[in-house]
């Protein structure tokens, strides 16, 4: 799998689009379509990514096996730790191990960095994923209630991993 960071207008519509089918594909089982539609809008919309990466520091990158852009992740680093914002896959490609690698290039980009946690929130529902990053070593934290506006709130598990020197 290669990885490749966002950063020209075309990428950031290219992943706007990608997330968009992502989210439809897992999410519906666990918010409404109502709400999707709301949270691809207020986060992961063409100006949404855009404001995120030119103002708020976050980073995106491509998850791309045999040429097809298959999923993406988005992360911010602060105050010393990484925050995992976005770690999607599309449904046909799960369970072939691309979810490890991306894991392995966050961490050595900590490591680089000279960061020692990596956290994530995760919908205390979305049992799949919480069994995947209990498997890469986070560990539940805490919960949180967060209002996203238009009468939606995210209900979220806080996990974190602390990094050890390799």
């Amino acid at each position: 799998m290669d990885i490749k960071q966002v950063q020209t207008s075309n990428d950031i519509s290219e992943l706007a689009r990608l997330g968009a089918d992502i989210w439809q594909q897992h999410y519906v089982t666990i918010i409404s379509h109502e709400q999707i539609a709301y949270m691809l809008d207020k986060f992961q919309s063409v100006q949404a990514i855009t404001e995120q990466i030119e103002k708020q520091g976050y980073e995106y990158y491509f998850l791309i096996a045999n040429g097809e852009k298959i999923g993406y992740i988005g992360a911010k680093q602060e105050e010393g730790k990484l925050f995992l914002s976005k770690c999607y896959i599309e449904k046909s490609h799960r369970g072939k191990g691309y979810a490890s690698q991306a894991f392995a290039f966050l961490e050595t980009l900590c490591q680089k960095r000279g960061l020692t946690k990596m956290w994530l929130t995760v919908n205390r529902h979305n049992k799949d994923s919480i069994a995947v990053y209990e498997k890469k070593g986070f560990q539940k934290v805490r919960t949180q209630i967060a209002d996203i506006g238009n009468g939606y709130v995210m209900d979220d598990f806080i996990m974190e991993k602390e990094l050890v020197d390799h």
